[in-house]
């Protein structure tokens, strides 16, 4: 069996309001193993974002343990979260974020720059990743010159621009249209399978979480394996 990209143990995580302590997660678990997609389908303020974010290594949960590809994160100084980041987790979401005076290869050339990669390895990395999402013909044109599924094709190469094991991706076709939705979606999927990602995926599209290889939703502050009902309530 594969060792887990993404594994979280009992993790809970709370905030106090007006005086009150607000329990999102409560003593929750998941594991991802490489090639996996979840989807993770709840109510609105039940702690999707929250979770995505303990998962992204951009908050920290109140106690648990967070372990992305075997090592513990925890309690990580802000630097190494930071380079784990960087290097271990690709992000997607819903609104694509290119940066405008900058060209599809452009963007996807400095995330790697920043990590340090040559310039000519960079450009290199951004023409296969711009044809590995089926858009090479498309790498001198600034955002504005895509349409809506090219940039979120672009903002999927630029979440694996640096080889990332985790994918997280918070609803990465709700500005789509469903029939370039499920094309986006396809790609993501067969993106995870090719390259053995381990991907978290929100999503309130019921028809495309259940291309996932699971659908799990979100219950009293606990991860749960979805059932009809749980979907629906999730709706």
């Amino acid at each position: 069996m594969s060792k887990a990209i993404l594994s979280l143990k009992n993790i809970s995580k709370s905030f106090v309001q007006g005086g009150r302590t607000l329990e999102i997660l409560v003593g929750t678990d998941l594991e991802i193993k490489p090639g996996e997609s979840v989807a993770l389908v709840a109510p609105s303020g039940a702690g999707k974002s929250t979770l995505l974010q303990i998962a992204g290594i951009l908050d920290r949960p109140t106690s648990g343990e967070i372990y992305v590809d075997g090592m513990a994160v925890q309690h990580a100084d802000d630097e190494t979260r930071t380079r784990l980041r960087r290097d271990k987790i690709g992000f997607i979401y819903q609104f694509h974020y290119l940066l405008s005076d900058f060209t599809a290869q452009e963007n996807l050339m400095l995330p790697q720059l920043i990590a340090g990669v040559p310039k000519a390895e960079a450009r290199q990395n951004a023409d296969e990743l711009l044809k590995m999402v089926k858009i090479s013909e498309r790498g001198g044109h600034y955002p504005s010159e895509m349409s809506g599924g090219e940039q979120q094709r672009v903002a999927i190469a630029r979440a694996l621009a640096n080889n990332p094991v985790l994918l997280l991706a918070d609803e990465p076709t709700g500005n789509l249209d469903p029939k370039t939705a499920g094309e986006v979606f396809a790609l993501l999927k067969r993106m995870v399978s090719e390259l053995q990602l381990a991907a978290l995926i929100v999503t309130h599209n019921m028809e495309l979480a259940q291309k996932t290889d699971r659908i799990l939703t979100l219950k009293d502050g606990k991860i749960i394996p979805y059932d009809k009902t749980a979907l629906e309530d999730a709706a």
